[in-house]
Order: structure tokens, then C-alpha cells, then sequence
């Protein structure tokens, strides 16, 4: 994931921001719930147009990422519930297959993906190996 997770807001026209009326989160249809959405990246997309893409995520409360970041502003994450609906994407001859993804949150599982090896290996003759300096067997 890259960032974080935002509110999927309604689109707001000039006249309602003159108004000074406030910014409507989407509600999902089927469940009712709020809709926030995230960027995701896929490095193994050959196409270099379709490898960052939103996903929404279905919740009533924001979801938070359980895992750590292993970049600055990247974390790897493992999603719930996720749904891919078929779409026609693209403009006049131009057109291809799409993609729109649903989940309702993030996988509670810790990754290994994002943890970092231990450091427990140490040094040949360094210290606790079994070996005192200084004394023959």
C-alpha cells in the first residue's frame, strides 16, 4: 500500500463548496457501510499503466494497516473480503479490461513480508560459541 487510507468523498460541485456545504462520505449500496479507499501497487504488472490502482475498502470505522512500513510510504498488507469486479476501462478505440476491488479491511495476520531477520547470527570464536579464550581443552 502506498500512503494511507483516505474517506472516499462524493463528488463536491463549485456551487455546493460556495455554499459552504460539507463533504459527504460514499455509502456503499448493498451494506450501508462508509467507503474509504487506498492506493495498492502491484510490482509484478508488466503494464506499467496498471500497476498503482485504487482499492475501496467497505467499513464503518477507517481501516488501519497492521503491518510496518518497509519503505517510507510503503507498507505490504494482506486484505480481507476482497472482491474484483470486472470493468470496461479506457476511452473510444482505446479500450481494455479493468478491474474494481473491494475488501472490507486489513488481514489482523502478521506478514513476514514486511519483518526484517534477526541478528542472531554471530561471528565464528565470538563470544558464548562454547569456547573460553585463553584456556586448552
Amino acid at each position: 500500500m502506498i500512503g494511507n487510507v483516505a474517506p472516499n468523498n462524493e463528488y463536491q460541485t463549485r456551487e455546493d463548496k460556495a455554499a459552504g456545504r460539507p463533504v459527504r462520505q460514499k455509502i456503499d449500496q448493498v451494506t450501508g457501510k462508509r467507503q474509504w479507499k487506498a492506493t495498492v501497487t502491484d510490482p509484478d504488472e508488466p503494464t506499467a499503466k496498471r500497476v498503482s490502482f485504487e482499492i475501496t475498502l467497505i467499513a464503518e470505522v477507517q481501516p488501519v494497516p497492521t503491518t510496518t512500513k518497509v519503505l517510507p510510504g510503503m507498507r505490504p498488507i494482506e486484505l480481507d473480503g476482497l472482491t474484483a469486479e470486472p470493468r470496461v476501462a479506457g476511452n473510444g478505440e482505446f479500450k481494455y479490461q479493468s478491474y474494481v476491488y473491494r475488501a472490507t479491511g486489513f488481514s489482523a495476520r502478521a506478514s513476514a513480508a514486511g519483518t526484517r531477520p534477526s541478528q542472531s547470527i554471530k561471528p565464528s570464536g565470538a563470544a558464548g560459541s562454547g569456547e573460553q579464550p585463553g584456556k586448552a581443552a
